[in-house]
């Protein structure tokens, strides 16, 4: 212990011995009027000695001087009215045993018990103030005598709000200074949080007089049509707004003035939380080793972040990217000591690599994400869709068989669904694959089906987002073209809650809401922006590229859907009948038709097993046409 700490305690036991002497005079006097009967002389004495041994000695016990005061929390000030209430018990008891019962009345020791704990509370309350509201004032005053702060004025009164206010006023070196709030609720209308006034409805936001710099949106449940409102009004004042992510983006739940960032299209398409069963969850990930391939990717990565918030004894972070691998290892290092942290750098495609993995770290649960999704790409490189989504795929499946992992959760897309190019085509056949070995093994295998995910690398919103950086225009499709859309922290949620549902060959479907006009996406990313479409930035349709649907689905025709014990996921109840023997011997010509390098072949490969694979009739004109073969020298 340290001379500085040492010295600290005893100041603070001083302070409650007075606290404790005071209380007690105090309470006789309150108890008689200010006028304590001569009788009691003699007793008082007495009385403050058991008193002082009884709280000291509790108040030890119950670790009263071992927290830092300026740091004072509720639950400090709940565990002093806990040792007060068991110290005046006590005392009780040995005022009783020791002294003869009227040695001090029980209205006193009652009277004696209110005003101790109120004093100590008190004195601790104090210094907590102090440190929040004079010192770190006197020293910001003196470091920075001329700082000016941004105003901020905050939509939304509620928890959110209230946190911001409350991170801002306790830090006087901030850079904000939070003038006034508005909130559609009428009744916290005219009231005020923390001193800061509720100035109106939010809808009155161009009307509000006291000047302000920047809007601050605190409304982390706000639906897609009620931010998109909300921005709007921002957008006529001319100043300028930002947010508060969701509670479920954020790892470790807490928000603050540091996670604040810029509205998104996420926010105008839906900030919706994702109700979870967090202990079912738990069940499967927590201490348990997991590893998640892809981890580097858009997807893979998020599954990482919220793996970690279920503590994993380790968690093994497989990619082939090494800067991907990079900056996820970099992020897990920050977010969580707890959790072991494993980042192995390496291909899914590589059998001896993967088993090697397997061996050496024993995964239990296997979060598969790694695969090629680009549609036009894959279209043009149809060997590596297959050696990747197919091969990679099996190379895993049997890893975890010799390993006896104990759960395997496929990430799939709704481009299985039908499929008209190759990535779909391709994860059509995992997903049957899966299905198929399920039958007659330990593991528990399934697939989690959903549509885009917005911000994705490689999705449309980045691409428009680029194209509006450089001036435009944006080049979509076909003005009719649309696409189901899910937040990256929804759909690896709803993925962690599939996988603890399934008990083995089940494919699940994602309620991914209503489809969105891709059109529409580009409008409001455009004025998202500050511009306006059709004036400052361009439209373009250049008509279906390679591969791509007019509309996603979700089932094959014949599935048969059903409910599950989550609202937002779906199960098919009905799968493909065959045989592993028949699976395997299909997914050796396909793979073997890979190594061929000619899109024909392969692509005739993948229509025997997947008959409803029907590659657009642009792809089969480009097809016929042309060999679709490269040479390798």
């Amino acid at each position: 212990m340290t001379g500085v700490l040492r010295k600290n305690i005893w100041l603070f036991v001083s302070i409650d011995i007075l606290v404790i002497c005071a209380s007690l005079y105090l309470s006789y006097a309150l108890r008689f009027d200010f006028v304590i009967p001569a009788q009691y002389f003699n007793d008082i004495q007495y009385v403050l000695i058991i008193l002082l041994f009884s709280k000291i000695s509790t108040f030890l016990f119950f670790n009263l001087y071992k927290g830092m005061w300026r740091f004072t929390s509720i639950s400090d000030l709940i565990n002093v009215v806990k040792s007060s209430s068991v110290a005046s018990l006590f005392s009780l008891a040995v005022i009783v045993l020791v002294l003869h019962q009227n040695a001090a009345p029980r209205s006193v020791l009652l009277i004696d018990f209110l005003l101790t704990t109120v004093g100590i509370a008190g004195t601790r309350a104090s210094v907590r103030i102090y440190g929040t509201k004079f010192s770190r004032r006197h020293k910001v005053k003196n470091n920075f005598p001329s700082k000016i702060k941004t105003r901020l004025l905050l939509l939304g009164a509620g928890s959110s709000g209230e946190k911001i206010i409350r991170e801002v006023k306790e830090n006087p070196s901030s850079n904000y200074k939070i003038i006034g709030l508005l909130d559609d609720d009428p009744n916290k209308i005219n009231s005020t949080i923390h001193g800061i006034p509720v100035l109106g409805k939010i809808e009155a936001l161009h009307t509000i007089l006291i000047p302000f710099d920047e809007i601050l949106i605190c409304a982390p449940t706000a639906t897609s049509i009620e931010m998109r409102s909300i921005v709007n009004q921002c957008k006529v004042t001319g100043k300028p707004y930002r947010t508060i992510p969701t509670v479920y983006e954020l790892i470790d739940k807490q928000i603050s003035i540091k996670t604040i960032r810029e509205v998104s299209m996420t926010d105008l398409l839906g900030r919706q939380e994702v109700h979870l069963d967090r202990s079912r969850i738990s069940n499967y990930i927590y201490g348990k080793r997991v590893l998640v391939t892809g981890a580097g990717g858009s997807i893979g990565s998020e599954l990482v972040k919220q793996c970690l918030g279920y503590n994993p004894d380790l968690l093994i972070l497989f990619d082939q990217s090494e800067h991907n691998l990079f900056k996820i290892d970099n992020l897990c290092k920050e977010v969580s000591d707890n959790v072991g942290i494993q980042p192995i750098l390496g291909d899914i495609r590589d059998r001896h690599m993967v088993n090697s993995v397997f061996n050496s770290f024993q995964p239990q649960v296997v979060l598969h994400a790694a695969a090629y999704k680009h549609v036009p790409m894959q279209e043009n490189n149809p060997w590596e869709a297959v050696i990747t989504n197919v091969y990679g795929t099996s190379n895993v499946i049997e890893a975890c068989e010799n390993s006896h992992v104990e759960r395997f959760v496929l990430v799939s897309t709704d481009k299985a669904v039908n499929p008209t190019n190759i990535m779909g085509a391709t994860k059509r056949v995992v997903e049957i694959l899966i299905q198929s070995k399920s039958k007659n093994s330990n593991v528990k295998y399934m697939a989690v089906r959903f549509g885009n995910v917005i911000g994705s690398s490689g999705s449309v919103i980045p691409t428009f987002q680029e194209q509006i950086n450089k001036g435009g225009p944006i080049t979509i499709t076909d003005p009719l073209m649309k696409r189901y859309f899910m937040s990256i922290p929804e759909a690896a949620q709803l993925i962690l809650q599939a996988g603890s549902i399934g008990e083995g060959g089940e494919i699940f479907v994602l309620d991914m809401g209503e489809p969105v006009l891709v059109k529409d996406i580009a409008y409001e990313l455009i004025k998202l922006s500050g511009l306006e479409p059709e004036v400052d930035i361009l439209i373009k349709y250049i008509g279906l590229r390679p591969g791509e649907k007019m509309f996603e689905e979700l089932v094959i025709s014949g599935e048969n859907i059903v409910d599950t014990s989550h609202e937002k996921i779906m199960v098919l109840k009905n799968g493909i009948d065959h045989s592993w023997d028949h699976v395997l011997s299909k997914i050796e010509e396909i793979t073997q038709s890979a190594k061929s390098y000619d899109s024909n072949i392969i692509k005739n490969k993948l229509k025997e097993f997947v008959p409803e694979y029907q590659p657009s009739e642009k792809d089969e004109i480009l097809r016929l046409s042309s060999s679709g073969r490269i040479v390798l020298n």
